[in-house]
C-alpha cells in the first residue's frame, strides 16, 4: 500500500441546531483500497460525506485531499475527486455516450474523446452505450455514474450507497467492478452502505461510526501473519470421545463442547497436529476450521445495535 493517504480526515466535528453529529473524527484512507463507512442511523455517515465534498461545513478540525486542505485550497483539493452522493441523475432520453459528452464539456479545457472511450472501456459499457439510459439497467445505470465521476481521473471516488436499487446480480457486477477499478487503477474509493455482506466482500478496511464517532476501524484484507491462537472447531463423530482424547494429549487445555464437535483455542499447527491425531484414535473428523467472526457479528458487539443504515 502506497504509505501517503489520498484522504485525511483530522479531528472533525459537525454540530447541527446543538446536536453533535460528527465528534472528532480521525483516520486516513490509501491509493488502492475500498474503505467503508458502517454505522447505525443517525451515526453521520452521509454528514461526512457531505462535508469531504464540500456540500457542507465542518465546525472543527480538517479534511485533506492530496495534500491539500479543503478550507484553505478548495479547489486544488476537489479536483482529486469523484463522487456520487445520491443517485446518479442522467438524461434518459440520451445515449450513455451523450450524456458522458455533455458532462465531459462542462470541465474547463474538455475532456476528450480518447478518455470517454477509456471509461467506457473500464466501467464495461462499450456494446451498450450507444443506447438510450432508459434502456439500461440500475446495475448499467450505477456503472455509467461511474464513468461520469471517473472523467476526469480522479484519484479519490466517493459512492454514498451505490448499490441501492440493484437486485443480487447487479449488486455483485458493482462490488466486483470497484474492486478491480481499486486494483488496477490504484483508485482510493470511499463507500458507503447498508449492506453489511457486501461491505465484508467488497472493502479492504471499515470504519464504525457511532453517534459521530470513530468507534473502530476494522482490516477485512486478511494481510499479516495470522494470530498466533485462534479458535478451532473440530466436527466429528463422538464429541465426548474427542473431548477425552484432547485432555489426555493436554490436560490443561480447554475444550469447549458442542453436539456434533468441539472448540478448542490453539495455533494452527496444534490444530492440524490435534486433528491427526482424533483421526489416530478411530475417530471421523468431518471438518476443521478457524471460528472468525463476520462483520455483522463485529459490528453488532460493537455498537450493539442492530439499526444499521
Amino acid at each position: 500500500m502506497n504509505n501517503q493517504p489520498v484522504l485525511e480526515i483530522r479531528g472533525v466535528n459537525k454540530t447541527i441546531r446543538g446536536k453533535k453529529i460528527i465528534q472528532d473524527l480521525s483516520f486516513e484512507v490509501y491509493p488502492g483500497e475500498v474503505f467503508g463507512f458502517l454505522g447505525p442511523n443517525g451515526a453521520g455517515k452521509t454528514t461526512l460525506i457531505r462535508m469531504i465534498v464540500g456540500l457542507m461545513k465542518m465546525n472543527k478540525g480538517d479534511i485533506v485531499i492530496h495534500g491539500q486542505s479543503i478550507q484553505k485550497s478548495f479547489e486544488g483539493a476537489i479536483k482529486h475527486v469523484g463522487a456520487i452522493v445520491e443517485n446518479p441523475e442522467m438524461y434518459k432520453f440520451l445515449s450513455g455516450q451523450n450524456n458522458l459528452v455533455h458532462y465531459a464539456r462542462m470541465f474547463p479545457g474538455g475532456i476528450p474523446q480518447s478518455r470517454i472511450d477509456e471509461v467506457v472501456e473500464l466501467v464495461g459499457l462499450k456494446n451498450r452505450i450507444k443506447e438510450k439510459v432508459k434502456t439500461y439497467s440500475l446495475g448499467m445505470r450505477q456503472r455509467l455514474g461511474v464513468a461520469q465521476a471517473l472523467l476526469h481521473r480522479p484519484s479519490l471516488l466517493i459512492l454514498d450507497e451505490p448499490t441501492n436499487g440493484l437486485d443480487p446480480a447487479g449488486i455483485r457486477e458493482l462490488r466486483d467492478y470497484l474492486r478491480r477499478l481499486a486494483r488496477e487503477e490504484g483508485i482510493a474509493i470511499v463507500v458507503s452502505s447498508h449492506l453489511l455482506s457486501e461491505m465484508e466482500l467488497m472493502c479492504d478496511r471499515v470504519a464504525i461510526i457511532q453517534q459521530g464517532k470513530l468507534v473502530d476501524v476494522q482490516d477485512l484484507r486478511g494481510e499479516g501473519a495470522a494470530p498466533k491462537e485462534t479458535s478451532y472447531f473440530f466436527e466429528v463423530n463422538d464429541p465426548a470421545t474427542a473431548q477425552a482424547v484432547v485432555q489426555e494429549i493436554d490436560p490443561h487445555l480447554h475444550v469447549t463442547p458442542h453436539p456434533n464437535g468441539i472448540e478448542l483455542t490453539i495455533g494452527r499447527e496444534r490444530a492440524a497436529d490435534i486433528g491427526a491425531l482424533l483421526i489416530q484414535a478411530g475417530l471421523r473428523l468431518y471438518a476443521m476450521k478457524p471460528l472468525t467472526q463476520s462483520l455483522e457479528d463485529k459490528f453488532l458487539q460493537i455498537t450493539g445495535s442492530d439499526q444499521i443504515a
